[in-house]
């Protein structure tokens, strides 16, 4: 099952407790104090790395925490600190505290940010010591660390995303593009989650189908429309399923407007998918009809290898210059 949002608790360590400890030497067997300061509660990151189903193996999980710092010693030793905890997250994930509202977000493979402090250590009696406390039995305890709730939402992070209605011929294209072996279906909604593939070192995306009134919640589209954000190309298909493909650009184009404006500003690759269902004289007009909305447009169909080459050759190129 994939999940691309989830909810957790977080907390930091508690720092240790500061001890009243007294050094005792050979001959001197009340040497002054000897108690040293607690350690640190560890602290709490987040961690990108290159695994989009991850979110999907915490769901038994709500909660995390840090390793406690260890309280002082005897000797003037300070305890341990505690062990930071660091949380795998996959690249993209947007990371927000739900309190405050502040986020982050992981970009970039490894990429690690704290996001909670661990408490501070006590102090021992030895710290107290001083020419008018020589036999100090004060002593500080350690500090309860940060904790708060989270919510993590991932946004993939690709090169190109593949939009349009269910049943364009995304998922197909996705396979014949790269060695991804994303579900196809001849039905609607064969895709629920997004699938990636490797394209010559780029990622490649393929969104869930989207319908009219998907931006405000319709179909299954509008939980992924956020994993578009962040493409840098768009990948429009059309399918010649559809009785008006003006109609049917116009429709996706308006959901993506009303999600983020952002989105109709990106490159834009028009792809006329399931060519073998016309005639080439319809092919033809549908091109015409097209053509003054976007500087790429191809046709294809998962049929003819020669029209899926010239998309590879040509997708590779603009990949390349970007």
């Amino acid at each position: 099952m994939f999940i691309d949002e989830i909810k957790f608790h977080i907390k930091t360590g508690r720092g240790g407790d500061g001890v009243v400890r007294w050094l005792h030497l050979k001959g001197k067997e009340f040497s002054g104090p000897a108690g040293g300061n607690g350690g640190r509660g560890g602290d709490v990151y987040v961690r990108a790395v290159r695994d989009i189903g991850l979110l999907s193996k915490y769901r038994h999980t709500d909660k995390f925490e840090a390793e406690n710092g260890e309280n002082g010693k005897s000797k003037s030793q300070h305890g341990k600190n505690g062990v930071d905890l660091f949380v795998n997250l996959p690249i993209g994930s947007v990371v927000s505290n739900i309190k405050t509202g502040k986020k982050v977000e992981l970009l970039k493979e490894n990429e690690s940010l704290q996001i909670l402090s661990g408490g501070n250590g006590g102090l021992g009696n030895e710290h107290f010591k001083s020419s008018i406390n020589i036999n100090p039995k004060e002593f500080t305890k350690g500090k309860p660390g940060e904790e708060a709730d989270f919510q993590i939402e991932l946004e993939m992070v690709a090169d190109a995303g593949f939009v349009g209605f269910p049943n364009a011929g995304k998922s197909s294209l996705l396979n014949a593009l790269t060695k991804a072996r994303a579900k196809v279906g001849q039905y609607q909604f064969t895709t629920l989650d997004p699938n990636l593939g490797d394209f010559y070192g780029f990622i490649l995306a393929d969104i869930p189908g989207l319908i009219e009134g998907a931006s405000e919640g319709k179909g299954l589209g509008h939980k992924f429309l956020r994993h578009i954000k962040r493409t840098k190309i768009i990948l429009h298909c059309l399918s010649f399923e559809n009785e008006n493909l003006k109609k049917a650009y116009d429709t996706i184009r308006k959901e993506l407007g009303a999600f983020g404006g952002e989105l109709l500003e990106k490159k834009e690759v028009i792809i006329l998918t399931k060519t073998d269902l016309v005639d080439a004289e319809v092919l033809e007009k549908a091109k015409k009809e097209l053509a003054g909305l976007s500087e790429h447009i191809f046709s294809v169909s998962i049929f003819n290898d020669e029209s899926i080459k010239n998309l590879s050759d040509n997708l590779a190129k603009m990949m390349r210059a970007k």
